[in-house]
């Protein structure tokens, strides 16, 4: 699935991903490939797409047909 991260002042990566791990509001969650569309708040955290490891101050996430989008308040 395509997956970006953006912070109100960049883009902080795009790309292809097979598992990315979130953290929800009522813990960490997973989304997969084919995931059901989904909107959900983050808090501060860690999130994973594949390798690629980011620390984020909070944000939202939306999840529709093999893409996600992670917009994010700040990373660390």
């Amino acid at each position: 699935m395509f997956v970006e991260i953006i912070t109100p002042d960049r883009k902080v990566f795009a790309g292809e991903a097979s598992v990315v791990t979130l953290p929800g509001v009522d813990g960490s969650f997973q989304i997969l490939n084919d995931h059901a569309a989904l909107v959900s708040t983050l808090e501060k955290g860690t999130l994973s797409a594949d390798k690629d490891v980011f620390q984020i101050e909070g944000g939202v996430v939306e999840v529709l047909n093999n893409k996600v989008l992670i917009l994010a308040e700040g990373i660390n």
